[in-house]
């Protein structure tokens, strides 16, 4: 009559039976519980703060492993790569950043030096 399902009929009926018409609201689906709480990002978001070379890597970069093992350290839960990326980009807030590719020696004075008198040198020199 209603060009459903008979099966489904049968259930919407049970549910307003049950629950009236609040019952028979769509709800979101709710998936897995997060493995973490909000106090425990709360944790997370200090320790990342204080930086990389805080918890004792080499360099003040982060990665998704290096924040997964900060991760488990402060919470003692593991969380996969991709966990760990939901959790910076999505809990946290985060955003994807890279470095800029530049070496550390760099000398832009001593550059616009050499530009200026060591090429027309060597350029003169041909």
């Amino acid at each position: 009559m209603v060009g459903m399902h008979p099966e489904s009929v049968r259930r919407w009926k049970r549910l307003w039976e049950q629950g009236g018409a609040q019952a028979l609201r769509r709800r979101s689906a709710t998936g897995r519980p997060p493995k973490l709480d909000d106090a425990q990002v709360g944790v997370v978001r200090a320790a990342l703060e204080q930086g990389a070379q805080a918890h004792g890597f080499e360099a003040d970069l982060w990665t998704l492993e290096r924040a997964g093992v900060v991760v488990e350290r402060v919470t003692g839960v593991k969380l996969a790569r991709a966990s760990v990326w939901r959790l910076l980009t999505g809990r946290l807030g985060w955003s994807l950043q890279r470095p800029r590719r530049q070496a550390v020696e760099r000398d832009d004075s001593e550059i616009a030096r050499w530009v200026a008198q060591e090429w027309p040198r060597i350029k003169k020199g041909r």
